[in-house]
């Protein structure tokens, strides 16, 4: 695939913007419009993964992202792992490592990828 400038990647955002307007589900494949909607968006796309590349979310980042969701503060979320709050404030602020039965808890409670849970 074709790299693109940043002066470039600027010129097909514009573009986009401009074709969806004139573009929806409902647009035959082969109108050009789409065409160039696909077309435009792909390289943009390209762009962006190159020069704005979105990494895995940490650990800490997720939690509080379902506390966040849930609702909960540390307090609830020590009481749903069943542990201490303060030893909550220690996995978030990096001061202690969580174990294997927090590390459960967090997947099956709080649909955490396991993935994520054993990056750190």
């Amino acid at each position: 695939m074709k790299k693109i400038t940043e002066s470039e990647y600027i010129k097909a955002t514009t573009r986009i913007e401009e074709l969806l307007k004139f573009v929806n589900d409902e647009t035959p494949e082969d109108n050009p419009n789409l065409q160039e909607l696909i077309v435009l968006s792909d390289l943009v796309e390209s762009y962006e993964n190159e020069h704005f590349p979105i990494g895995t979310p940490t650990l800490k980042e997720v939690i509080e992202l379902r506390m966040f969701e849930r609702k909960l503060k540390q307090k609830d979320l020590a009481e749903l792992l069943d542990t201490k709050p303060a030893r909550i404030s220690e996995y978030l602020n990096g001061k202690r490592d969580i174990t294997m039965e927090i590390a459960r808890a967090l997947y099956k409670k709080l649909n955490i990828d396991s993935d994520i849970i054993l990056q750190g």
